[in-house]
């Protein structure tokens, strides 16, 4: 286990900044950061970090937290992996605890794959680059394509020898389980005559190992080096826990930072269109490794740049297998540009011939908006066809149908009917009914998911929204007493309390009393007083860590809540901390509206928080002893309701008093 001297010191030096930036384009927003969601597909940026408070929250979905919650919640990591990959970015060294046998097996399936994985990267390419095998047919090949050797290592590029099972063998030796290097595809395992076979997947191919935005191992590709026919050219890791073909893009681990700083992203076809391109100083490109293109895929990119420039190939069947692609670009938002290669030549073959001026040249001279090159790809056939033309208008209509943006779509019309030498009232009819379809096709979707809904609620009893109402109250004045304990615990105020007293004739009244405590000690008081438990599990959970930094520093300590080993108490303060901060006093004042400073309103605000909570509380015991008579059939307590109803009656008083 990693000590918590070493915790200490990655909370010390990690900038949230810095780490998220590593994975979504930030601009600087007054003394925060915005950039658009990692975790939503969205089009306006709501995600917000503030350096000062070293926080972030994702308004989208509210999520937030510190560096760490970040990396858990993008990465799928651990909480110890994220502190791991936090101490390799700041050059922390890790120091360790003793592990048990019961700790090491507890490590998660996830993580023994990963492990597996990265076992497999490291010694498929020091057989590559150490071993005479390795370099005699591996290292060969890739020098053979024009590949560096600085270049082979920055990929990881590996070999596995051409035996059944010569992998397999050296991972078993070193003790990683047969389940994980079965569960990542590493290894086939056939049973049959009593006695499993083992197999490299790979046996015979020079490899690609395929990394996460992080630059975790998720899968391999493996190219074959000799003709046989029957072969796969290229094979890919199946699909397992860690890697998903339709989520990952090839190359983006290595280009995310110059996709963001060019604000443009190269989309290829290959590993080797990769590698080609990033040899020849072009880095802000990667590859769909040779599936159509997925909007998970699209959603990566869209996280660093709005900007797609697809390559295609010289050949102009696969081009026309290709243009859904940009469909689904359009949808995302996104701003699409095209750039063709001449017959015969790809991304690979053309970086390798060419110097790195004449390719980022090239790329530059022949980028062609998507309506241009549709045409130009398509009109040879259609010119002398009216029909074919008005198919391929139509088209090119769809195309533009799929763009969120009006005026985007409008621009776009009025290029399409200079193009194509047609009226752009009649595109824009065009254009109407396309969209107007596709909103009733959302509508009615929409309509069919919200009455699959409403029947399961129905079905599983949850359609009362008398009862949804009282449990969303008790939530919402729960969290706002952790909001006041968080914001404002700290503060010393003046109180005014109504206690119940009797005027000379024996009647009940309310005398005002007046005193000073600090915020968090009041609300302490009264709800031990009342011996109040919170329902909400996790509100219970942080008000006791709040309770403890009282305890132990008579004072509430922000940062050690931030840095939480408790993700979910550290998510909701960071939650409440980045609501706070998006409406702030001056947020209100550059819309010139002037609002009462809330250190101001304090004491009506912690009194309201502790009164309201009782009434609520009051009335669901009163709903109790009514529900517990009915389903009993048993004579009321009178005596008992009554007290409980003047109770209530009470507190409304003293709520109104509060000024």
């Amino acid at each position: 286990m990693i000590t918590q001297q070493t915790i200490d010191r990655v909370f010390e030096v990690a900038q949230v900044e810095e780490v998220i930036g590593e994975f979504v384009q930030l601009k600087k927003s007054g003394s925060s950061f915005k950039g658009l969601s990692p975790f939503t597909d969205e089009r306006t940026p709501s995600f917000m970090v503030s350096p000062v408070k070293q926080i972030w929250k994702d308004f989208s979905t509210g999520k937030g937290g510190n560096a760490i919650s970040f990396l858990m919640e993008h990465e799928h990591y651990t909480y110890p992996e994220a502190i791991r990959w936090l101490a390799k970015k700041y050059n922390i060294e890790i120091e360790e605890t003793e592990q048990s046998e019961e700790q090491k097996e507890q490590m998660n399936e996830r993580e023994s794959m990963f492990l597996v994985s990265k076992f497999a990267k490291d010694y498929f390419h020091d057989l590559l680059m150490n071993s005479q095998n390795g370099r005699a047919i591996g290292l060969s090949y890739f020098k053979e394509r024009g590949f560096r050797e600085d270049i082979i290592e920055k990929f990881d590029l590996g070999y596995c020898k051409d035996e059944w099972d010569n992998f397999t063998k050296a991972a078993l030796a070193k003790g990683y389980d047969l389940k994980y290097l079965k569960s990542t595809g590493l290894t086939i395992v056939k049973e049959g005559g009593g006695q499993d076979r083992k197999f490299d997947r790979f046996k015979g191919r020079v490899m690609f190992p395929i990394h996460s935005m992080s630059g975790r191992i998720l899968g391999f590709g493996g190219r074959i080096l000799t003709n046989d026919k029957k072969a796969a050219k290229y094979l890919n890791s199946p699909e397992s826990e860690i890697y998903h073909k339709s989520k990952i893009l090839y190359g983006l681990y290595h280009a995310k930072k110059e996709i963001a700083k060019q604000d443009n992203c190269f989309l290829v076809e290959g590993y080797t269109d990769v590698i080609s391109f990033y040899q020849s100083g072009v880095e802000n490109v990667v590859a769909s490794s040779g599936t159509a293109l997925t909007p998970d895929q699209i959603r990566l990119v869209n996280r660093l740049t709005k900007n797609i420039t697809v390559l295609f190939d010289g050949d102009a069947a696969g081009i026309r297998a290709s243009l859904r692609g940009i469909d689904l670009i359009l949808e995302q938002g996104m701003n699409v540009k095209v750039v063709s290669f001449p017959e015969g030549e790809d991304p690979d073959s053309f970086a390798k011939s060419h110097s790195t001026a004449e390719l980022k040249g090239y790329l530059e001279d022949k980028s062609q908006d998507f309506i241009e090159f549709k045409v130009s790809l398509l009109m040879e056939d259609a010119k002398n066809d009216p029909v074919k033309k008005a198919g391929l208008i139509r088209d090119i209509v769809t195309s533009i149908s799929k763009i969120p943006d009006g005026i985007q779509r409008e621009v776009y019309v009025q290029e399409c009917a200079r193009i194509m030498d047609i009226s752009e009232r009649v595109l824009f009819s065009e254009l109407a009914q396309l969209i107007s379809k596709g909103a009733s096709k959302n509508a009615a979707q929409s309509s069919q998911r919200a009455s699959e809904k409403t029947k399961m609620e129905l079905v599983k009893g949850k359609a009362s929204s008398k009862g949804a109402q009282k449990i969303d109250q008790l939530t919402i004045l729960e969290k706002e007493i952790i909001r006041i304990l968080l914001l404002y615990g700290n503060e010393v105020i003046d109180f005014i309390n109504w206690v119940d007293v009797f005027d000379k004739h024996g009647r009940p009244m309310l005398e005002k009393e007046e005193y000073q405590n600090s915020v968090s000690n009041e609300l302490y008081l009264n709800l031990q007083e009342d011996e109040i438990e919170f329902s909400n599990e996790l509100f219970r959970l942080t008000y006791y860590e709040l309770v403890h930094q009282l305890n132990q520093n008579e004072k509430i300590v922000i940062d050690q809540l931030i840095m939480h080993e408790n993700t979910n108490i550290s998510s909701l303060v960071t939650n409440i901390l980045m609501d706070e901060e998006k409406y702030t006093l001056s947020s209100w004042e550059r819309k010139e509206v002037f609002v009462t400073e809330t250190v101001k309103i304090l004491p009506k605000l912690v009194t309201d928080a502790i009164l309201n909570l009782r009434r609520v509380l009051i009335e669901k015991k009163i709903e109790g002893i009514l529900q517990d008579i009915q389903e009993k059939q048993s004579v009321p307590d009178l005596e008992e309701i009554s007290n409980y109803t003047e109770l209530k009656k009470l507190l409304f008083e003293k709520l109104n008093r509060v000024v």
